[in-house]
């Protein structure tokens, strides 16, 4: 499929994320995860919950931007944090201003603790996510810049972190995939590190390395991400996204 865009790639990708969840709930935040979350409800995992990223649980899956008269549950942020975030029962997917090697993200600050340069979001519910629920990241500009060595602040924790903070924080952790808009990666590369997935058509591994900022590990050849089925993108074109919002997010090449 010669038009398929960078973004549905993308897209697809992060639908593959949740795939195998099950009946969990998905807290995809921003407009592609948005995107490919609501795709895997509609293809591959039926069964993962959605809410409109405030209080209400979403019946169907409405085009991006779209609420209204589609609520069919109440699920304010004290009910998640009863039920859900304490049991493992999430799939989180945030944005990562930085993200290092070993799976560690930061929107909190850039520069040194005591005298940042740059004064983020602060670190929110990252802590908690990646210590009680599944987390992957989403990064639509993948640059030496964001994925690199060290994080300057650590919001979200990679798998050494949690395994020295003991048992209670490991229980649940799972950095499960960052995608961006260059490739998949996982984190199963020696002493959890981050390793090749896939790498979008367009794209090619000598590509994505000059534009991180730290070593990827490789076993052997990295295939290319998937593309769409013709099902996805009528789903993604006509339903989900028709006007075609994506595209704002990951340009066309």
């Amino acid at each position: 499929m010669t038009d398929v865009t960078r973004a549905e790639y993308c897209a697809v990708a992060i639908a593959d994320c949740f795939a195998d969840d099950g009946e969990i709930m998905g807290s995809p935040m921003g407009l592609l995860p948005t995107l490919g979350a609501r795709l895997a409800k509609n293809t591959t995992n039926p069964l993962l919950m959605l809410t409109d990223g405030e209080a209400r649980i979403l019946r169907g899956t409405p085009p991006l931007g779209q609420t209204a008269d589609v609520t069919e549950g109440w699920m304010p942020f004290r009910l998640v944090l009863e039920s859900v975030v304490s049991f493992g029962k999430r799939h989180v997917m945030m944005g990562a201003t930085q993200v290092d090697r070993h799976g560690n993200q930061n929107i909190s600050a850039i520069g040194s603790w005591d005298k940042p340069t740059r004064q983020l979001l602060g670190v929110r519910g990252a802590p908690g996510n990646t210590v009680n629920n599944k987390t992957s990241y989403w990064v639509p500009k993948h640059s030496t810049r964001v994925v690199v060595e060290q994080v300057d602040i650590v919001s979200g924790v990679g798998r050494a972190r949690a395994e020295a903070a003991g048992p209670a924080a490991a229980k649940f952790h799972d950095v499960h995939r960052l995608v961006t808009d260059l490739g998949v990666f996982d984190f199963g590369g020696p002493g959890h590190t981050l390793r090749f997935v896939s790498v979008h058509p367009g794209s090619s591994v000598e590509e994505v390395r000059a534009a991180s900022g730290c070593e990827i590990h490789t076993d052997g050849d990295v295939p290319a991400t998937r593309e769409p089925t013709s099902e996805e993108l009528v789903l993604m074109r006509e339903l989900l996204d028709p006007r075609s919002l994506r595209d704002r997010e990951v340009a066309p090449r």
